[in-house]
């Protein structure tokens, strides 16, 4: 049985709260599609984490920090309007690691289902790919956090409804994706709150994203439950909807997104410590507001930390 601490509970009411000020709206961004990339934040050479690279440990190429992304979907990576450049919130991530690191960033775009083996068998130093961290995975590689992986209730922009807790999607017309996690969580808040007497959810499903829009904006859903990082960046593009209310992909438990290397490659202390001078600095918080993603912000990188349990 997965208990809720109290550091979870705090961490999605900060999260939920963070855009749940009455009138506050996810302004329009426009986002920089070009392969020169000339807003991508830098860093400088942290010679303290170049230290924590172990002796032993092997990169890929000389002089360079290789890294597979799944160039598949922004914000996490996809190709700039060169169609060959990958960009992101991951390589702008991935830029900071290597900067801090002293070497030349290599984008290595690369499908989902191949990166295990990738990293494994020393193809890439590392991958930066929305990579959650779990128990079993921690048995073949190392991590170093990055990110919060949230899931996200957004809402038409003018609908005043704000979801911090089970109880607030009683009654409600909540779209999921068929098969996902989310949808196995909304489950479980909906089987949960009839138990105590509450309305149940109404759950609706839809094959096509225009028509799952138009359900939004024409008042036939209430909100859509999904990947936060997606439904973000889209709301910060088109300006039509807004944040409702967020929480651990994990939920119960805290899940992180990191920066993933092979089991003892003696990479891992080495890009935490990076990532935390990046993110003492302000750095971190630039690379991920460029991207709408300062909602999943972590306060520190962990080597290494728990992750969502096998079963």
């Amino acid at each position: 049985m997965i208990v809720l601490t109290r550091r979870d509970s705090l961490a999605f009411l900060v999260a939920s709260s963070a855009a749940l000020i009455p009138g506050r709206t996810a302004a329009q961004q426009a986002i920089d599609f070009s392969p020169e990339q000339p807003g991508r934040v830098r860093a400088g050479r942290d010679e303290d984490a170049i230290k924590l690279v172990a002796k032993d440990a092997r990169f890929v190429k000389d002089g360079v920090f290789t890294v597979a992304n799944n160039a598949g979907r922004f914000p996490f990576g996809g190709y700039a309007s060169d169609a060959r450049t990958v960009i992101g919130a991951e390589p702008d991530i991935a830029q900071l690691v290597a900067d801090a690191l002293g070497r030349r960033l290599e984008i290595i775009p690369t499908s989902w289902a191949d990166w295990p083996l990738g990293v494994s068998s020393g193809k890439f130093d590392a991958v930066i790919s929305n990579v959650t961290v779990t128990e079993q995975r921690k048995e073949k590689f190392d991590f170093s956090t990055y990110r919060k992986d949230l899931l996200g209730f957004y809402v038409r922009k003018d609908n005043p409804v704000f979801i911090r807790e089970p109880r607030d999607v009683a009654g409600l017309k909540v779209i999921v994706s068929s098969g996902t996690n989310q949808e196995q969580i909304l489950l479980r808040w909906n089987e949960q709150n009839v138990k105590v007497g509450l309305k149940p959810i109404e759950i609706q499903y839809y094959d096509d994203d225009v028509v799952l829009y138009l359900a939004l904006a024409s008042g036939r859903a209430d909100a859509y439950l999904g990947p936060n990082a997606l439904l973000s960046f889209k709301a910060a593009q088109e300006g039509k909807t807004r944040l409702a209310g967020n929480f651990s992909g994990g939920w119960p438990a805290l899940a992180e997104i990191a920066v993933t290397t092979r089991k003892g490659a003696g990479l891992a202390d080495a890009i935490t410590h990076a990532i935390n001078t990046q993110i003492r600095n302000g750095n971190y918080a630039r690379a991920l507001a460029r991207w709408n993603l300062s909602t999943e912000a972590v306060d520190e990188s962990r080597t290494n930390p728990p992750g969502l349990p096998k079963a």
